[in-house]
């Protein structure tokens, strides 16, 4: 299977390929838990040494919605089509030496967690008292995806 980083090369001037943080928010009681791989919470590459989160109030001239980044995703991690949820609505903006980089959300759809499919990536679900071995930046991606999905 091709790489996802391969699938998703930006043509010149645009932002570097963009990152996707995957959720599971329960239906009844909001719990709120995201999926942590290997390298981190942002799936599938990790964001390079001195990055940083830009302020929430950053507006690139390119708007990225995240449904083909979500497909990419549904197929890399075996999940059927309509396993992950696009939210447009929240879009976050990381700073690297190579570039902006765009960092869009995508909400599990069902009921539970898909914990095999976490198993079968090497990763877990985590909630966000759980992060504290994350960078500072996936930390206050977390804080606010949080926000953005609990109000």
């Amino acid at each position: 299977m091709p790489s996802l980083q391969n699938s998703l090369e930006m043509p010149a001037g645009l932002p570097a390929a963009p990152r996707l943080i995957l959720v599971h928010k329960q239906a009844t009681s909001g719990r709120v838990r995201f999926l942590c791989l290997p390298k981190g919470i942002l799936a599938f590459q990790p964001l390079p040494e001195l990055s940083a989160l830009r302020d929430e109030g950053y507006s690139p001239t390119v708007h990225m919605h995240p449904v083909a980044l979500v497909r990419e995703a549904e197929l890399r991690l075996g999940l059927p089509e309509e396993g992950l949820i696009p939210d447009g609505e929240f879009s976050a903006w990381v700073d690297t030496p190579a570039g902006d980089v765009p960092v869009l959300l995508a909400l599990f759809s069902g009921i539970d967690p898909p914990f095999a499919v976490a198993e079968r990536c090497r990763g877990r679900f985590i909630a966000l008292t759980e992060a504290r071995h994350l960078s500072d930046v996936e930390r206050n991606l977390l804080r606010r995806v949080y926000e953005h999905l609990l109000g």
